[in-house]
């Protein structure tokens, strides 16, 4: 009797143990969450990491973290071959938590997502034209991306995004360089209908109405241009660069307008 009392007290125990470990996993990931979005990145590692000496094998903690490491990077100060090693060193630490969430959820859009930003931004910090390798894994990480499907709207509209950003950058060189350095896929058309694509699916975004006005002026698209500059203009801001971007919107703006004219 006493046994069987003992083993009923012992699952007990095993039972809000897990219960309670698991909240408390579920608890630091929405923290993080907040924090992010006060664009707080450092806050939110911070609590992240916590996270992760609980639990070192959840992809959901993983990609956050490739995000925090990803978003801290992007903003770091780079005047002096120290501050581009750390900055670099960043990004590589953000690429491994990338890689991860990917190992532990190879059927997860997002996972892909965010390992293609994190290559995006390396191709960016390397030159893109260097690194023909990483950006083709930007286009092939976003193609897998969208193939599986399974994202939220956003996650879904940011992988269009990058893919038609990876395109609009690559497609500025001339094609038949871009042929010799295995980068004779990237197209503007291409760019443009992703672009579309990603306004179409989560409107009201600067960043996304932004970056597409920029491609379709370099098209001479003038008037779909300020459709999408007047679009911006009118959204709140949402991300930590939008206060930039809506300053860069109003200038292009006026150029615009000055070929309409």
């Amino acid at each position: 009797m006493k046994a069987r009392i003992f083993s009923i007290l012992f699952v007990g125990i095993i039972f809000f143990c897990g219960q309670s470990y698991s909240q408390t996993v579920e608890q630091l990931i929405a923290k993080a969450d907040s924090i992010t979005e006060a664009f707080n990145d450092d806050g939110a590692l911070k609590v992240l990491l916590q996270a992760e000496k609980l639990d070192t094998s959840n992809w959901e903690i993983e990609w956050r973290l490739s995000r925090a490491y990803s978003n801290i990077a992007a903003h770091m100060p780079r005047e002096t071959s120290e501050q581009e090693d750390k900055q670099y060193a960043t990004y590589k630490v953000a690429l491994a938590h990338a890689e991860k969430a990917v190992k532990l959820a190879p059927n997860q859009s997002r996972a892909y997502l965010r390992r293609a930003i994190v290559n995006g931004r390396i191709a960016l910090f390397k030159g893109v034209f260097s690194v023909a390798g990483v950006v083709t894994k930007v286009r092939d990480d976003c193609r897998k991306s969208l193939k599986l499907n399974n994202g939220t709207v956003y996650d879904m509209a940011l992988t269009h995004y990058i893919l038609a950003r990876t395109h609009a950058k690559i497609s500025e060189k001339w094609k038949p360089a871009l042929t010799v350095l295995g980068l004779g896929w990237a197209d503007i058309d291409t760019a443009l209908v992703h672009y579309k694509k990603a306004v179409q699916m989560y409107p009201n975004y600067i960043m996304f109405y932004y970056d597409y006005a920029k491609a379709l002026y370099r098209e001479d698209q003038y008037k779909k241009a300020k459709e999408m500059l007047d679009k911006a203009l009118s959204c709140k801001i949402q991300e930590r660069d939008d206060a930039q971007r809506l300053k860069d919107s109003k200038k292009l703006l006026k150029e615009v307008e000055d070929e309409l004219n």
